[in-house]
């Protein structure tokens, strides 16, 4: 019995290509001419398919999102069975993350450094992907009995970011390995 393939449509195409474009290249390098032929589609079904570029942006970061957030939140899941485990297992998957070819720092991250309007729409989806892996972190910390889950959280949040920028800026290999060092005290203080 054969797998059945699922064609994509070509919003989808233009959203996927987008991602690895941005993700390789940035946002405002990154062309509406190169994601169309990168897609194998003409600009005008780029454009009925997204009013203008922005929308294209926020279209791949949404996508991102959703793909990036359950993709680490399964490995850091599979990676421990206890609270605690999964909030160090947490630097573990970024590790792994950080030494893949195709690492280019955070996407969202990136985001905020190019587009710097402070109530723009694409600033508002990275500060919700930030807020909603914070939250991940948070629920961690609160099953794994810290006294103040969110001031736990926000330290080990800190962390992460801290480690994903040393790891893109710096090509530091052992920026997750540092920061999961840092993480294990903060958890030891404030769980005992």
């Amino acid at each position: 019995m054969g797998t059945k393939q699922f064609k994509l449509s070509k919003r989808d195409q233009l959203v996927q290509t987008a991602v690895k474009l941005f993700a390789e290249h940035g946002f405002h390098a990154t062309g509406v001419d190169a994601i169309a032929e990168k897609s194998g589609v003409t600009k005008r079904t780029l454009y009925a398919h997204f009013r203008s570029k922005e929308d294209l942006v926020l279209a791949a970061l949404r996508h991102y999102d959703g793909v990036f957030r359950n993709d680490f939140i399964q490995k850091v899941e599979e990676s421990a069975n206890t609270p605690r485990g999964r909030l160090l297992a947490v630097f573990d998957v970024a590790e792994e993350w950080f030494q893949q070819n195709n690492f280019y720092g955070c996407m969202f991250i990136n985001a905020v450094g190019e587009y710097s309007e402070r109530d723009s729409a694409i600033r508002q989806v990275c500060s919700e992907f930030k807020s909603l892996v914070k939250g991940y972190i948070r629920e961690l910390c609160a099953k794994a009995g810290a006294k103040d889950p969110l001031r736990l959280a926000e330290e080990l949040a800190l962390l992460f970011e801290g480690a994903i920028v040393t790891a893109q800026v710096s090509q530091n290999p052992k920026a997750a390995e540092i920061a999961k060092r840092a993480s294990r005290a903060l958890i030891q203080k404030a769980t005992s």
